[in-house]
């Protein structure tokens, strides 16, 4: 009777200690992946400095000059969601609050959309378009390429939060879905950070 009690409890034992010896590397290689991204970021902003470069007037004459305002209340309320989607992080982490997540993941995704509201009004009321020129045409690239990538974050979020309505899924053990959204996000708001300075600042 005992020796099969030992032999039912072995394979668990065994499991756990399997589990325990490889460590998670979902985030190591989601951070890769986010690594190619910025690759692509790279080899944007290199374009963009090239043609200023290679331009004796930068922007070409007769550009119209970008406002600062709305983008920098743009930028304000993005660099806030990075504190915002931390909170989220910090809540499984610490407490393993699935409300307090999806709470904080909420407000980040509705700053994120309120950050895409202001750049398509921001479109909306530019005097140039995408064919105008060569700083138009960068400007145009840039902005909305992170502008995609924003868009994808909060789409990130909203599946977090859907798969939030499982009980259990997302515990202070277990919970890779969250904090690779956090580091996405993170991501576009440091992209964000170098793109506004290139366009708006140092132009």
């Amino acid at each position: 009777m005992q020796g099969s009690t030992v032999d039912q409890n072995q394979p668990a034992v065994s499991s756990a200690a399997e589990h325990s010896e490889h460590p998670d590397l979902r985030l190591f290689g989601f951070v890769i992946f986010l690594v190619s991204e910025s690759m692509l970021f790279v080899g944007l902003f290199v374009a963009y400095l090239t043609f200023k470069a290679m331009n004796p007037e930068w922007p070409p004459e007769g550009t119209p000059r970008l406002e600062l305002l709305l983008p920098g209340i743009n930028t304000v309320i993005l660099l806030s969601s990075s504190f915002v989607a931390h909170k989220a992080d910090e809540a499984i982490k610490h407490e393993g609050d699935v409300a307090g997540v999806r709470k904080w993941f909420g407000i980040t995704m509705a700053m994120g959309v309120v950050f895409l509201c202001g750049q398509l009004y921001e479109y909306s009321n530019l005097e140039f378009g995408l064919t105008t020129n060569v700083f138009a045409s960068t400007f145009y690239v840039l902005t909305g390429f992170h502008g995609l990538h924003v868009l994808v974050g909060v789409l990130l979020m909203g599946g977090v939060l859907w798969r939030s309505r499982k009980p259990g899924h997302y515990t202070a053990e277990t919970h890779f879905g969250i904090e690779a959204a956090e580091v996405y996000w993170h991501f576009v708001d440091v992209v964000w950070v170098i793109l506004f300075s290139l366009l708006y600042l140092l132009r």
